[in-house]
């Protein structure tokens, strides 16, 4: 390996890169003590050559290590079974090997200690495609002491169960997912733990040598907060080093330990992402907004288009988050290129798993959650999940108050071995009542000759109230056609129903900067509905010695606005420093009433391609047909539109040495826009037009890290023609460059950390208007970092009590594209401290730990939202 890096002077480079910037991580793990992980008991059964299991074969599992001789392994092995393979590892001296069990995504990993391969063909073992749903075998020397031995599954995690056989030596059997019902289809914690109490015994079937089955005890290890995989970039299960492009993921543990209640509080621990509107927690909103790399952000679910509200603020249902930073309309459509949110649900598990939770806090939060989970019948091919929450709390604001109901059942049917149906839901009630519209910049991050705006004085009226409902239901189809190919069909349909009354919004402060004028909204009502219809095929085959991965799919959806409707009225102005309320909204003078829908198509192909074991393609394109119609009900005109566009990905990754990945990619995003210019000709849609560099490192086997340089451009913008008045021109451009750092996982047994540092650069590059070339763009600082880390006591009196912290530190941002004023930069800390015994677990969150005075986000300089306060949450929650 290392003759053919010398001889290309471009690989030699690129190694010693990655080697300079990850060699002071790397050596680091020599510092590091062996994480015993979480101690979750499975059962393995053990054979034995005509004699009673003996106390050094009983150390097979231990995780001591000792000066015992090198045992040497001189053969593997990989034999066909009728549930899926035996991997021996043929040596005499099987009693005194040591093996360490764990798990990363869909790979078992066996570290096994005291011996080497002595191989005919060398120090490794790999074999492709031994069996259904089994991709790889690979046994290797990871050091002068270890084996490591790595089975992956296609796309689940095989089931093991280890044999010592004094004949042949170490065995492993390996049932495929496929042949294990699934298994691998429940989170990792639920797969390593036992199907039944580990003091009893399943039927074992004996081997061909007719040893009988003994008992023993194993540990195995959960990824906590490093997530290994993610299916928001390429639509298969892939690890995240082999991406050529930065994606992020929050595990659902984070999401417990700072005892998050909405999407908007999740989203801070991402790297230079902000709230770009109305969104927070202390608001009435039913999504919440984001930006990231500079531009606005988009939300799927489950890794597919769902229409509107699909970044619900509710999390009690959620699995994790993942972002795919950039664009990514080759596999999602239409949708601006800042990033993708992927919010991955909860799904039924196989074995019974009973869950309630209830959370107090400040600013009288009361919220209650329950999970439950199991099989349906005996033969666990029918599961179900079901997650409920309520949530009434009030808010700093005053008068505001929320109150949401959330449920989320789901039902899994595996039909046969190679098929199953998934059917969800979820629907979402939420009450408002005062929503807070923000409080103009003079008087909270500008001066005001008055004194400062209470944080938390509302300038609307006290009666405001807001409802919405959001709901959807789908399925999804997996079948596997063949050991390589496999075929997946998904729909939803869903529908939102929001209606506001009597809301006051700031139209402008008078000359005496307190009285605030007013105008009013009644009865405004937004219906919509929304349908997707997702199918791919998924292949696998090889042209030669080089692998393929296709994904191949068609995508259909159509959004209907039934009806958007309202009217303006008037409203008495608000002295902002001495408010008198209870004054009536004007009657409705400007009314409005609209409809419309929109239809879109899209073909999609891609490639995952393996050139070599280290060097890997991403080659993926698009093309999307959409068309639009709108309708003016009261002025009875309609007028209508239609684009298409194509677009490509590009990436590349290159390993040039097992821990580290070095990548590059290109891609494109679309996103239609509506109109004409003053010659009647169609706009062509907004582009996205991103290059990153970058590198992924596993510094350990439980702690990674991202590196990753961009240049990201949007054009095609719509900007006024300044030759005809009231029409627009469409050669605006905003451009981003920046690089962020991610760090997630486990650095010593028992301590946590996630976080990540983001250098932004947004501005307008170009523009009719020539005073604004050059400008930030807004709500986005140049410099972004969060971190946050948890310690757990893992032996003693006091196993179990763990201790959490948080920073987080967002620059100043400009809060409009004229960059008339800023919002300053803030620093917040965070704490938490958790007890967990059996199945019981208590908290304590403390957010906002020393009361900072800041600000989440702004519209305009009217309406400028104060971040949360010190609150404190506790909550006590039990598994059964």
């Amino acid at each position: 390996m290392r003759s053919n890096i010398l001889q290309k002077p471009w690989r030699f480079f690129i190694f010693n890169l990655g080697i300079g910037i990850f060699a002071p991580l790397l050596l680091t793990q020599a510092a590091f003590a062996k994480s015993k992980g979480s101690q979750i008991i499975t059962e393995i059964h053990t054979l034995v050559d005509s004699q009673p299991l003996s106390t050094p074969a009983k150390n097979l599992l231990s995780q001591n290590t000792d000066n015992d001789l090198m045992v040497k392994i001189t053969q593997v092995k990989v034999n066909t079974t009728n549930k899926g393979i035996e991997v021996i590892l043929e040596t005499t001296a099987s009693d005194k090997l040591q093996v360490d069990i764990k798990s990363q995504g869909n790979n078992f990993i066996a570290d096994i200690k005291n011996a080497q391969l002595f191989l005919p063909s060398g120090n490794k073992f790999s074999q492709q495609q031994p069996a259904q749903g089994i991709t790889t075998v690979t046994a290797t020397n990871l050091d002068a002491n270890t084996i490591r031995l790595t089975v992956t599954g296609e796309a689940l995690l095989p089931v093991v169960e280890l044999y010592d056989s004094l004949k042949e030596g170490l065995v492993f059997a390996v049932a495929s997912a496929v042949a294990s019902g699934q298994l691998g289809q429940q989170p990792l914690s639920q797969q390593l733990e036992p199907q039944q109490p580990a003091n009893q015994t399943q039927p074992q079937q004996p081997s061909a040598s007719g040893d009988e089955p003994i008992e023993l005890v194993v540990t195995g290890e959960q990824d906590g907060y490093r997530v290994p995989n993610a299916s928001a970039a390429t639509r298969t299960d892939t690890p995240l080093r082999d991406i050529p492009q930065s994606i992020q993921v929050i595990p659902q543990e984070v999401l417990r330990d700072q005892q998050a209640t909405s999407t908007a509080e999740a989203l801070k621990n991402i790297t230079g992402l902000t709230l770009s509107g109305a969104g927070g927690a202390n608001t009435g909103s039913v999504d919440v907004q984001f930006k990231t790399r500079g531009f606005d952000g988009n939300a799927i679910r489950n890794g597919l288009p769902t229409g509107f509200a699909a970044n619900s603020l509710e999390v009690s249902n959620i699995e994790r988050i993942e972002l795919l930073k950039g664009p990514a309309s080759v596999l999602f459509g239409q949708g601006s290129p800042g990033g993708t949110l992927n919010i991955i649900t909860k799904q039924p598990l196989r074995d019974p798993f009973y869950a309630i939770e209830a959370t107090v806090g400040s600013d009288d939060l009361y919220r209650g959650a329950v999970d439950l989970s199991g099989p349906l019948n005996d033969s666990k091919t029918v599961l179900y999940r079901l997650n409920t929450s309520y949530l009434d709390r009030d808010g700093t604001t005053d008068f505001f108050n929320k109150k949401v109901f959330f449920i989320a059942p789901v039902l899994r049917w595996d039909i046969s071995e190679k098929t199953n149906l998934t059917l969800e839901a979820d629907y979402t009630d939420q009450k408002t009542e005062a929503n807070p519209r923000g409080l103009p910049a003079e008087g909270t991050v500008l001066s005001n000759p008055n004194g400062k705006i209470p944080r938390n004085r509302y300038i609307g009226e006290p009666d405001n109230n807001e409802e919405g409902k959001t709901g959807r239901v789908g399925y999804r189809l997996e079948h596997k056609l063949s050991d390589n190919w496999s075929f997946r069909n998904a729909f939803n349909a869903g529908f939102s129903r929001y209606n506001f009354d009597k809301v006051a919004f700031p139209d402008y402060l008078e000359d005496d900067k307190r009285t605030l004028a007013r105008y009013g909204i009644l009865d405004q009502k937004e219906y919509s509905n929304a349908y997707n219809l997702t199918t791919d095929v998924i292949g696998k085959f090889s042209t030669g010695s080089v692998q393929h991965q296709l994904l191949f799919g068609v995508d259909l959806s159509r959004t209907d606005t039934i009806e958007s409707s309202g009217g303006y009225g008037t409203a008495a102005s608000l002295d902002l420093f001495n408010p008198v309320y209870g004054q009536p909204l004007g009657p409705a003078t400007d009314k409005y009433k609209n409809s419309g829908s929109t239809d879109a198509l899209g073909v999609y192909v891609q490639d995952q391609v393996n050139l070599t074991s280290n060097l890997k393609l991403l080659l993926g394109g698009r093309f999307d047909i959409s068309s639009s119609t709108s309708k003016d009900e009261l002025g009875n005109t309609e007028s209508s539109n239609s684009s298409d566009a194509f677009t490509p990905r590009l990436g590349i990754v290159y390993q040039p040495i097992e821990p580290i990945s070095l990548y590059a990619s290109y891609s494109r995003s679309f996103t239609p826009n509506t109109g004409t210019d003053f010659l009647g000709n169609l706009f062509e849609p907004e582009r996205g037009t991103q290059y990153e560099v970058g590198i992924k490192a596993d510094i350990s086997s439980k702690l990674s890290a991202t590196l990753a340089f961009y240049d990201l451009t949007k054009s095609n913008i719509l900007t006024d023609d300044p030759d005809h008045f009231n029409f627009q021109i469409q050669i605006g451009e905003q451009r981003s460059r920046g690089i962020e750092l991610g760090l997630s996982g486990e650095i010593l047994p028992g301590w946590k950390v996630f976080g990540g540092y983001a250098y932004t650069d947004a501005q307008i590059t170009d523009d009719t208007n020539s005073s604004i070339i050059g400008k930030k763009l807004s709500n986005t600082p140049e410099n972004s970092f969060n971190l946050w880390t948890t310690y757990e006591i893992q032996k003693g009196s006091l196993q179990g009590l763990g201790f959490g912290l948080g920073f987080f530190f967002v620059g100043d941002r400009q809060a409009d594209l004229e960059n008339s004023f800023k919002l300053p930069s803030y620093f917040t800390t965070d704490a938490a401290i958790f007890y967990k015994r059996g199945q019981l677990r208590t908290q304590l969150n403390f957010k906002n730990l020393f009361d900072v005075d800041y600000f989440d986000t702004a519209l305009n300089n009217l309406r400028v939202f104060p971040g949360e306060p010190f609150t404190v949450q506790g909550t006590i929650s039990w598994e059964f």
